[in-house]
């Protein structure tokens, strides 16, 4: 083979991974199997045979059940950094979800709590986008408001039931803790919600606008798009997603507390960024954030296993947000 040919196929192979940003994602990720795999033999073993004679798949079901949440609330931070924004409420509004569910759910029962857990993140999802849209704040101090009033909110409300004790819904513990065929529940909820948000982004208006925000805010208003009116909306669809981990990742923990889903917030912008969202605005892939996620994961298992403290582990998620932004400003000079 000549130079020129081997030139000509390294630019094609270089285009080719550009354009499918998930593909090496991929590669990386079974990088860090293989590795978790030596540092400790036999972790990765893909069956294990249960009680009653069923073979499951013990560790990749492990895998898959603690990246769900993660990436359900990575879709919110890939959503908005479509518009060069972040939503830094994500981790609360999770937590109070699920908070709000377990302790409703013992008064009022578990439909009328589930119901309202979903509006409060709706709420606080509805309040950050009047505030990016129409007031213009800076999504960064606007969801960081937020996020703040949302915790005093929190605080004042468990004052308030403390006394009324909490009750994890029977389908959300199903959901978070139960298997089929070896593989955790949560898929029953995760595979429509990756669908439907894969589905968002690329085949309709609204995703397509997101795009044109992030890309260029001031000729996209020139065309006629309000653009409050679609801050509004997916501020408040973020809201949503967001309140949705939060009572799926109850049913997984299966205990209430005051900052249950709050460690998940950077991992879930970590996640975003490693699978390809621009926090600049106008390039993000969901798929790329669920492989981000996944490693984010395996990453956790490793540095458990080297025992390393919850002080390095965040550490190490802030790290790689600066790495992957620096590599990402080198190759496009965009700032």
């Amino acid at each position: 083979m000549s130079l020129a040919s081997a030139d000509s196929m390294m630019v094609r192979v270089g285009r080719y991974l550009k354009d499918n940003p998930v593909v090496p994602l991929l590669l990386f990720l079974f990088l860090l199997i293989a590795l978790l795999e030596i540092m400790r033999p036999g972790i990765v073993t893909p069956y294990r045979a249960s009680r009653d004679g069923i073979v499951s798949m013990f560790w990749v079901g492990n895998l898959i059940k603690f990246a769900i949440p993660l990436a359900m609330l990575a879709a919110c931070q890939v959503l908005t950094m479509l518009t060069a924004g972040i939503d830094l409420s994500a981790g609360i509004v999770a937590t109070v979800a699920a908070f709000v569910c377990a302790t409703l759910s013992s008064i009022w029962g578990v439909a009328p709590a589930t119901i309202i857990a979903l509006l409060t993140g709706l709420l606080v999802g509805l309040v950050n986008g009047f505030g990016v849209g129409i007031v213009r704040v800076h999504p960064l101090i606007m969801t960081l408001g937020t996020g703040l009033i949302t915790t005093g909110c929190l605080q004042v409300y468990q004052r308030l039931v403390i006394n009324a004790g909490s009750e994890i819904p029977a389908f959300l513990a199903w959901l978070g803790t139960g298997r089929t065929l070896g593989l955790p529940n949560g898929l029953f909820l995760f595979m429509p919600f990756a669908v439907f948000i894969l589905w968002l982004m690329r085949f309709t208006g609204f995703g397509r606008l997101l795009f044109a925000l992030g890309s260029n805010e001031k000729a996209t208003k020139l065309s006629g798009v309000r653009a409050w009116q679609v801050y509004l909306a997916l501020y408040a669809l973020s809201g949503l997603i967001a309140a949705l981990a939060g009572l799926l990742y109850l049913g997984m923990i299966r205990q209430t507390s005051l900052s249950l889903a709050n460690p998940l917030l950077l991992p879930s912008v970590a996640a975003a960024v490693i699978g390809g969202t621009s926090i600049f605005g106008g390039r993000g892939s969901f798929a790329g954030a669920v492989v981000g996620a996944l490693i984010i994961r395996v990453l956790d298992t490793m540095l458990t296993l080297m025992q390393m403290p919850e002080g390095a582990r965040t550490a190490l998620f802030g790290a790689i947000i600066l790495a992957v932004t620096a590599i990402y400003v080198r190759l496009t000079d965009t700032r």
